[in-house]
């Protein structure tokens, strides 16, 4: 072999394996901005919910006592902090789920002037939260396992964003809902 062949495949190596280096790297960009689109898309939904349930609390469709747990929880949710967020959040579903499955909420609510419309609602930002999380949690995982690679921690190629974590959250809909 000659000098000349050995450097041409020497180069052809380098601007292979920069070639890979960087698709990598694009790679794992992309998967960021999907995270960060994934978690916008959770928050809204879980925004959503809360608006609705205090429109349901706020509607006088409900008696003093229901509403107010509802209001309760749903102002708890708005208002956490970072680490209580997932906790608050659990709270609601749970608070939820006992309002909605108590006996006949349902018909009752749907026989009041725009009860109907709200149940849809509620119906709708509940199910969107669920799709919502698990949307997330899989770009969190496919995120978590492109930064692992040897190749992403080696060479950093996930610069000094976070390591992104799971959102877990209780957000099971009442069973009135599921049935319908």
């Amino acid at each position: 072999m000659t000098s000349t062949m050995i450097v041409l495949i020497v180069g052809i190596v380098v601007v292979l394996t920069a070639v890979y280096i960087s698709w990598r790297a694009g790679r794992l960009d992309r998967l960021h901005i999907r995270l960060e689109l994934a978690q916008e898309s959770l928050d809204a939904a879980l925004m959503r919910r809360r608006a609705v349930v205090l429109e349901l609390a706020g509607s006088r469709l409900l008696d003093p006592a229901t509403s107010l747990v509802l209001a309760a929880a749903a102002h708890e949710a708005r208002s956490a902090g970072p680490e209580e967020r997932e906790h608050a959040e659990s709270d609601l579903s749970r608070t939820l789920r006992a309002v909605v499955d108590q006996e006949r909420f349902r018909e009752k609510l749907a026989e009041s002037p725009g009860g109907r419309e709200l149940l849809e609602e509620l119906d709708a930002a509940v199910a969107k939260v669920v799709y919502s999380r698990r949307f997330f949690n899989n770009a969190v995982a496919v995120t978590r396992a492109a930064q692992d690679r040897w190749l992403a921690r080696t060479l950093r190629l996930a610069g000094h964003t976070e390591y992104p974590q799971f959102f877990e959250i209780d957000d099971n809909p009442p069973a009135a809902m599921a049935t319908e």
